[in-house]
């Protein structure tokens, strides 16, 4: 297998159970993995170590500004950056993809992949496209508390194959992150919050998912309508008990943010945007050439 001129890219916090796999998938073709760590509490830190993974530790404040910190401190060299998730994994054909995207001569300044989401053991058929790949130093993030989007200039290019999505080991695990995202989704909607992307109608297919987005709460029979969307159009039946299940599941999420935005704006109480545990930075992550030389880069940015 040959290395791609590519660096990867993650932000991690607690993800001990996901870390290891998602390293062994990224290693063979990548020519670099960086890590953001959010202080966290459990083994990660020794995985990243453990597999020479370069390593960097800062506090978490939110998904979109700790992604622009990432892209503008950690030391990238390669003409292309990925981003990835712990819990994600690139397919060997979508490795073979990307390595013939980018060696084309007009290839594109960007490019989004359908991402296959995995629940209760089992590959959904329903899948989204995001934004994952692009030229080095031509991407910047929507600065927002959560579900954050990419910006690139340029020409965004489109990929077939899947990045298999893993998520949450559990239900258990998968439901407390979704009150900690449903709580910031109905912070920001509370707040009015611009949304990541400039929503329009007659846009493309990502601004006219923030304009329905947007508009969702005054649609009539919207939770039905979404049912019947993630069921039939998507496909979501043909996965049986699974598909059925995380149906239920994505309306009940937002079921939750219109609900908990209802609760904020009646009370008027609007709480704090919600932190997954985090404990204090690891010594041996401090100690490091590339902990030091991001505090340095960012402490020259901060004093201007």
């Amino acid at each position: 297998m040959y290395r791609l001129p590519v660096s990867v890219i993650m932000l991690t916090l607690n993800v001990d159970y996901h870390l290891a796999e998602a390293i062994k998938n990224i290693k063979p073709w990548s020519s670099g993995i960086f890590i953001l760590d959010s202080c966290s509490t459990d083994r990660t830190v020794d995985i990243a170590l453990q597999h020479g993974v370069n390593i960097a530790q800062r506090r978490f404040t939110n998904f979109g500004d700790q992604w622009n910190f990432a892209l503008e401190h950690f030391p990238v060299t390669t003409p292309w950056t990925m981003k990835l998730d712990p819990d994600e994994r690139v397919t060997p054909k979508l490795m073979e993809e990307i390595g013939q995207a980018i060696q084309c001569p007009d290839s594109a300044s960007g490019y989004d992949v359908p991402i296959r989401a995995w629940f209760m053991g089992k590959p959904l058929r329903p899948s989204i496209r995001v934004t994952r790949l692009w030229r080095t130093g031509q991407c910047k993030f929507s600065d927002v508390i959560v579900n954050e989007h990419m910006v690139i200039h340029g020409k965004i290019g489109h990929l077939k194959n899947f990045i298999e999505h893993h998520d949450s080991p559990d239900l258990t695990h998968w439901m407390d992150k979704q009150n900690r995202y449903t709580t910031m989704e109905a912070i920001m909607k509370t707040k009015r919050h611009d949304l990541p992307i400039p929503p329009k109608l007659f846009g493309n297919k990502l601004e006219r998912r923030m304009f329905f987005k947007k508009h969702f709460n005054r649609i009539p029979f919207r939770y039905i309508i979404y049912w019947i969307y993630l069921m039939m159009i998507r496909g979501a039946w043909r996965d049986g008990v699974a598909g059925t299940h995380w149906t239920r599941l994505r309306v009940e999420v937002l079921r939750m943010i219109e609900l908990k935005a209802q609760e904020m704006l009646r009370t008027g109480r609007i709480p704090e945007v919600p932190r997954a545990p985090y404990g204090d930075f690891d010594p041996r992550v401090l100690s490091s050439d590339l902990q030091q030389s991001v505090m340095l880069s960012a402490q020259w940015e901060k004093n201007g």
